[in-house]
């Protein structure tokens, strides 16, 4: 409990220094240090007024000076404590060392820094983005593929899970190869990311499954009987009635279809510095392969900013599956995306959410159907306090006279639940937070 309230603490933009000169135009930029062969990120505005540095580091202020292309700055932090770079300038490239506590002494790292592009003039845009390849971890250490800022729109594709794109090739290892990342500028650790799914689509006519139960869901009868599962199950998919039926169906089966529901199996953010890169096929606090049927066109997924830039990987498109992806598979297909990207800046939240027009939906992920349904109540829990200002008491009421619990996934690695609640029932509530489009 004491984990998600903690997280209720919201974390303000830093503000420029008080001693920033007037007019310094503000750079941004995006520091690598290599701790002990480990990659630190962290997000630094840079202002320039002849030989005088200010700015900030992942919020904390920074001064120093620039002489000729050599930067040598201070980095203070809340509690007192200092950062000291020194490196060397080459275009739109630092490098150097930084002097950093350790423990109960100090040591030295190489650091490399380069700056980001600013953003383009005229407001949001919409930008096309074909993959060349794609990523079988959700990391951080992945060099970004596309840097967009709040309120543009993505239009890119994904290939299947097993790594079959649109036309039938193999284009990466199967187990969910996802697209991106995507470097949202301005987002920081302590935000929410707000991806908008805009618009799923098959970008071809064949799905790919399997004849199985998990598991999970297994009795000891049906583990004795289910040798023979387990077999690939081609479908066949008719984009223009939007359904889907199995290609070769059994006897049985000759007349069953199913409507297409496209969703995304896999949406993520890098984990933070610390945590080993997970697999595409795990899930977390950051997202990942959560095998939620309502990632769907018109729904909206939060996900917590752990790493500057976010860094969103999207995969593991499904053209239809039901609860929990019981078969293990779903309908797994590649597939058309476009995306809008927003922040909500300075609020932390403790896990994925999803809203709908009609619900808002907080997923817990574990390895046990206890701990996720856990998790996901007091994600849900944190969401009514965070976004309506309602104490813990009137959260309580609510949770008690509204809440609905459902299966995310049971094929994964974890077990994934969430806790739902009906917005019909928020009527009279008004949401004190919204996204915005800019850190200044």
């Amino acid at each position: 409990m004491k984990y998600w309230l903690a997280a209720l603490l919201l974390q303000p933009a830093a503000a420029p220094p008080a001693d920033t000169p007037p007019g310094a135009a503000a750079e941004h930029w995006l520091i690598t240090t290599d701790m002990w062969g480990n990659r630190l990120y962290e997000a630094m505005t840079l202002r320039r007024d002849g030989e005088s540095l200010t700015g900030d580091v992942d919020g904390d202020p920074l001064a120093g000076t620039m002489r000729g292309d050599t930067l040598d700055f201070t980095v203070t932090g809340a509690s007192g404590g200092t950062l000291h770079f020194t490196g060397t300038l080459a275009g739109d490239t630092l490098r150097g060392d930084v002097d950093r506590p350790a423990n109960d002494t100090r040591a030295r790292h190489d650091f490399t820094a380069r700056r980001l592009p600013e953003r383009p003039a005229g407001g949001p845009r919409t930008y096309d983005f074909a993959p060349t390849d794609f990523s079988n971890l959700f990391t951080a250490d992945r060099a970004p593929v596309l840097t967009v800022w709040p309120g543009d729109t993505i239009r890119t594709q994904t290939i299947d899970s097993g790594g079959v794109d649109a036309n039938g090739a193999t284009r990466a290892l199967y187990g969910n190869p996802q697209t991106g990342p995507f470097f949202i500028a301005g987002a920081a650790p302590g935000d929410t990311l707000v991806v908008r799914i805009d618009r799923l689509r098959p970008n071809r006519d064949w799905a790919d499954s399997l004849d199985m139960i998990v598991n999970r869901l297994q009795s000891r009868a049906m583990i004795l009987a289910d040798r023979e599962l387990g077999r690939p199950v081609r479908w066949t998919i008719d984009r223009a009635h939007s359904r889907a039926r199995p290609a070769d169906p059994p006897e049985r089966l000759h007349d069953y279809s199913v409507p297409l529901r496209p969703m995304l199996g896999g949406i993520a953010v890098a984990p933070g510095f610390g945590f080993a890169p997970p697999s595409t096929g795990d899930s977390g606090r950051y997202g990942g392969n959560m095998d939620f049927n309502e990632v769907i066109e018109g729904n909206i997924v939060y996900l917590p900013v752990q790493q500057p830039g976010a860094l969103l990987y999207v995969g593991d498109a499904h053209a239809a599956q039901g609860e929990g992806e019981t078969s293990q598979f779903a309908l797994e297909t590649s597939m058309d995306v476009t995306i809008t990207i927003d922040l909500i800046q300075g609020r932390s939240i403790v896990g994925p959410r999803v809203e709908s027009p009609t619900h808002l939906m907080a997923i817990g992920q574990a390895g046990t159907m206890e701990e996720a349904t856990r998790l996901a109540s007091s994600n849900l829990t944190q969401w009514l306090i965070q976004d309506y200002g309602l104490t813990l008491s009137e959260t309580a009421q609510l949770l008690g006279s509204g809440a609905q619990f459902s299966i995310v996934t049971l094929a994964g690695r974890d077990i994934g639940m969430v806790a739902k609640f009906p917005k019909a029932l928020l009527a009279g509530l008004t949401p004190r937070t919204r996204p915005n489009q800019a850190r200044e």
